[in-house]
């Protein structure tokens, strides 16, 4: 459809003369026109934008609706805001929502974004031109917008600080069945987890089951061992080079054989390496079971996704007269959706998370939401892509998972999590915050297993059971998705009486 020629006859009309076309639904064979305007209009002008619409609609029968809609600066400040996070979260991570200003004129408006990041004019000019496209398909009227740049030292805006590293406290292991092959001196008692050696140590010494062991030779022709061991925390691969009193006991090690080392972790080449200097038997305590670690602190602040206000605008039907269940009034929930680049592993490396979508619930209403995307280190995949329609370019300027993880932790603290399929988000999270030292241990509930507790459907795709209820939503994007998954959620504890078994 000709969306241009068809909004300018439209605005023929005295009462449509500033009208945008919000969509266009077709059911049965019946296009509607959804049409907004922000001025009085007369039934005439429905039944003219009916007409208009008819000699559009390719042949379908065809009607429209006019709703009026005066746009608050609270609502163009929300949308400007969300626009930022999705499209451009770099820009985003100097701008705060209260940033964000907005004048209304009778015709549309002015907004004025403030920010502490100095960009260059093809960049800003790139963000003003695409706020104002989304502000005029989404709101009456013309919209014009500015770049304001704020000084640090006058107090308009705080350019963050990074939080210091933060260090755990290594843990270690008692050492069992020590018996010496080169004899490391002082004789080790005790093992750090291979999974805390983090930071240059010496004289340290790591135990285990061997992974994976091969003689080699140097050029001048001399033996070592390429040797790796894991003790059920991580893994650590070395180079050894044997005694030529013990260099036989080495050759009769295996895969299976359990064996300390001893020596320094250094840094090399910009990163941590681990030098051996004598090998001995030993083994982790019988049936070991690694002690948990503590997680990080919840973050002081928000680093580079901030959360906005959200609520869903026809949730104060919901329930109609009934009163909430206590199990939402008393509790806070996060519901959340992820897209990745892939379902789990490949060759053992974890697949990337490139959106987080989530909305937060209290007192039984949506009431916050976190949405963004997320820097990655490989190409997306061609099927990822024609899924999501995210693309590699969407991504750049994006914060990187560790801040990512680091605000939705923040933003999760003290919340129960819902997901549809809550397995397979869970996983993701678990690991990429265990990356950064954020235990993601708290309740979790999964709206698809909920679901087949309290309906009798084909299937429960989160697809599926939003159309059993009657939501439309945008699929395989993760605010959208962790949106409808949230409303979702509300209707199976109504429904239920109460959270799932």
């Amino acid at each position: 459809m000709r969306s241009e020629e068809y909004l300018a006859e439209i605005r023929k009309r005295a009462g449509l003369c500033r009208a945008v076309l919000k969509n266009i639904t077709v059911e049965n064979d019946v296009a509607t026109f959804h049409l907004v305007t922000d001025v009085n209009y007369t039934q005439d002008d429905v039944a003219y934008a009916g007409e208009v619409s008819r000699r559009y609609a390719g042949g379908l029968e065809a009607r429209a609706t006019v709703v009026k809609s005066v746009p608050s600066e609270e609502g163009i400040r929300h949308a400007i805001a969300d626009l930022l996070g999705t499209r451009f979260p770099a820009f985003a991570a100097f701008t705060r929502p209260e940033n964000i200003g907005v004048t209304l004129g009778g015709a549309g408006g002015r907004f004025y974004i403030t920010t502490a990041e100095q960009n260059s004019a093809e960049k800003n000019d790139a963000v003003l031109d695409e706020v104002c496209a989304v502000l005029q398909r989404g709101f009456c009227g013309t919209w014009t917008g500015e770049i304001r740049y704020a000084q640090a030292e006058r107090g308009e805006i705080e350019r963050e600080v990074p939080p210091e590293e933060y260090i755990f406290a290594p843990r270690f292991f008692e050492i069992c069945d020590f018996s010496p092959i080169d004899g490391a001196k002082p004789e080790p008692d005790r093992a750090i987890y291979i999974a805390d050696l983090n930071k240059v140590a010496n004289s340290v010494t790591v135990c285990g089951e061997i992974a994976y062991i091969e003689e080699r030779r140097t050029k001048n022709d001399k033996p070592y061992f390429s040797i790796s061991i894991s003790d059920g925390t991580g893994n650590l691969r070395t180079s050894y080079f044997s005694r030529k009193a013990t260099v036989e006991k080495i050759r009769d090690l295996r895969v299976g054989s359990r064996i300390c080392l001893t020596g320094d972790n250094e840094l090399y080449n910009g990163g941590l390496s681990f030098r051996a200097r004598w090998l001995d038997f030993g083994a982790p305590p019988k049936d070991f079971v690694p002690e948990q670690r503590p997680s990080r602190p919840v973050p002081a602040q928000y680093r580079a996704v901030f959360p906005m206000p959200e609520a869903d605008l026809v949730q104060g039907d919901l329930f109609g007269k009934q009163s909430l269940p206590k199990v939402l009034t008393e509790n806070t929930f996060v519901v959340f959706d992820l897209e990745t680049t892939g379902l789990n592993r490949v060759n053992g490396m974890m697949d990337h998370i490139i959106e987080v979508g989530a909305v937060k619930i209290a007192g039984g209403k949506i009431a916050e939401k976190f949405s963004s995307f997320v820097a990655c280190p490989v190409r997306i995949p061609p099927d990822i892509i024609d899924i999501t329609h995210i693309t590699d370019d969407m991504l750049i300027g994006a914060p990187p998972i560790s801040d990512v993880i680091a605000d939705f932790y923040k933003f999760t603290a003290g919340c129960a999590l819902v997901a549809h399929n809550a397995p397979f988000d869970c996983k993701f999270i678990t690991y990429y915050g265990e990356q950064e030292g954020f235990l993601f241990d708290q309740r979790q509930y999964d709206t698809c297993t909920f679901a087949q507790e309290v309906l009798h459907l084909k299937n429960y795709q989160l697809q599926t059971v939003a159309e059993y209820f009657g939501f439309t939503f945008r699929h395989h994007r993760a605010y959208d998705d962790a949106f409808v998954t949230a409303k979702i959620f509300l209707e199976l504890v109504k429904k239920k009486g109460g959270l799932p078994d």
